[in-house]
């Protein structure tokens, strides 16, 4: 039970990361309207990065190559098709009150916050200390995520408060993750492992076709360069992270 109470913790502890997105109440509605580009771009960087230097090479590691792509690629399609099935039934005449992909981003950062909370749980099984270490890693990856998943999350139409209330509700999966964790150690690996290369697929294609396009809009060249160092930043920012893990 000390073991499970830790797992908990921790998860709860890792949730709560989400809410770094409430440093926005500070700046007036005027205010976060100009700097939207900037939270477009970390946030499109942060979802490259964390498809290709988080998820995939993990799943490599657990599945392969050939067998991580192929399932890269099957999250890549399945997450059009959902976006496409959204606009059908929520979109009339082009107009979006709150853009499809904002709740795909929702979608793939619960699956991510759920692997996360397996992660936890299976180091705090293996042992204490390596459970610390894991939740430690997990936080410090979770900062910029959580501030990308905010900023998508504005983009695509929700309020601040609202979307704060959803990305923490998302991150609460986490602690589902890590009950799993605890009661299915033996099961959820299994599960853990088809997942992973779902949510970089799910990442890529959110980066890919919704957020880099909106920042390839913009011709003003000052607000064009800085958008592109962001995007760059947030990139290597995953990267170098990868070497806390």
């Amino acid at each position: 039970m000390e073991i499970l109470l830790l797992i908990l913790i921790s998860t709860f502890f890792v949730s709560i990361i989400s809410f770094i997105g409430a440093l926005t109440l500070l700046f007036k509605e005027s205010m976060l309207q100009r700097i939207l580009f900037i939270l477009i771009s970390l946030s499109a960087g942060v979802l490259m990065g964390a498809s290709f230097f988080d998820l995939m090479p993990e799943s490599i590691a657990k599945l392969g190559a050939m067998r991580t792509f192929s399932y890269v690629l099957a999250g890549f399609v399945l997450f059009f098709l959902v976006e496409k099935v959204l606009q059908w039934r929520h979109c009339h005449d082009d107009k979006c009150h709150v853009h499809p992909f904002a709740y795909m981003n929702l979608f793939g950062d619960a699956v991510h916050n759920f692997i996360d909370g397996t992660i936890i749980a299976a180091s705090f099984v293996s042992s204490t200390s390596l459970g610390i270490i894991t939740t430690a890693a997990v936080a410090l990856h979770e900062i910029p995520q959580e501030i990308g998943e905010f900023g998508v999350l504005i983009y695509g139409g929700f309020k601040r408060i609202k979307a704060l209330m959803f990305n923490f509700i998302s991150a609460l999966m986490a602690i589902f993750g890590g009950l799993i964790g605890y009661f299915l150690s033996s099961y959820s690996k299994y599960t853990v492992n088809l997942l992973l290369p779902i949510a970089a697929g799910g990442f890529f294609y959110i980066a890919a076709s919704d957020l880099i396009p909106e920042i390839r809009k913009d011709t003003n060249m000052g607000k064009s360069f800085l958008s592109i160092i962001i995007f760059i930043a947030g990139i290597l920012l995953i990267y170098f992270l990868g070497y806390f893990k």
